[in-house]
């Protein structure tokens, strides 16, 4: 497929979507949204892709928010329309059985932070920013920022960052548990991409399983959360993955992954 605003590629089970309209700052606008959904398809449809990573071309920016300039012909169809759009997005993110890794190498404002809250955890550049300026258009977010933001740094802190519309650095959003890794722009893509071939060279069933344990535990009490842990390291140990690392162990050789989800 080709793409006009986004650039997709995949190499050695590792898939990369890059927001790709520099010239204003890889602001989303429909087309590109549109472009993000028929990627994340060809994602979800491959089982031999095992990691996804976010970026955005140029030096300055991830996502500098939505396309302002799309916004004043919306009415308020519209503008459901279009946020219901992003929280598909965003959920499809959190749903996908591989790992996604942000890399943040500028602006993640707006929507292109409420992306970033998706993604399983956050690589930052140290000239990153990351923000959710809407309420200087008199609006707010719209792609799930004021449900994700706060369970991830704090009810106060997403508070004030909301109600401010203030940036905060990379350093800052490190501090506060939102970033992973801080590094260098030059070092940014090594870096992620170290971590992303790390992880393909997992078990498949093993990641979607601890992907999907995680994110389903956080929003139930401690018991029924073990519970799910239980139910999903069954379903584990009886795949071919479970097999081989066990049998690679005993024979102290490294494992070789090749099971599917279809198994």
């Amino acid at each position: 497929m080709v793409y006009d605003n986004i650039i997709f590629k995949v190499e050695k089970g590792v898939a990369t979507i890059t927001f790709n309209r520099p010239e204003v700052l890889n602001a989303l606008n429909e087309a590109s949204l549109q472009e993000f959904s028929n990627a994340l398809d060809a994602v979800a449809s491959d089982e031999d892709i095992r990691v996804l990573v976010l970026t955005g071309a140029g030096e300055k920016s991830f996502v500098a928010g939505a396309d302002i300039t799309e916004f004043l012909r919306f009415n308020v169809l519209k503008a459901k329309l279009f946020s219901e759009t992003g929280h598909t997005l965003v959920h499809r993110l959190q749903e996908l059985s591989i790992p996604v890794i942000a890399a943040v190498n500028g602006f993640a404002l707006g929507g292109g932070c409420e992306i970033v809250l998706g993604c399983d955890f956050i690589y930052a550049s140290e000239n990153a920013m990351f923000g959710l300026p809407e309420i200087n258009l008199g609006i707010i977010p719209g792609f799930g920022g004021t449900q994700r933001l706060p369970r991830l740094v704090g009810k106060n802190m997403a508070k004030e960052m909301i109600f401010t519309g203030k940036m905060i650095s990379a350093a800052e959003a490190h501090t506060v548990g939102l970033v992973n890794t801080v590094c260098s722009q030059d070092q940014l893509m090594s870096e992620v991409m170290k971590t992303a071939a790390a992880m393909a060279s997992k078990g498949k069933a093993s990641l979607r399983a601890a992907k999907q344990a995680i994110n389903s535990g956080m929003d139930v009490d401690l018991k029924t959360g073990c519970r799910i842990e239980i139910d999903a390291f069954a379903i584990c140990l009886s795949s071919s993955d479970a097999k081989e690392g066990t049998e690679a162990f005993l024979e102290k050789r490294k494992a070789n992954f090749k099971g599917t989800l279809q198994e």
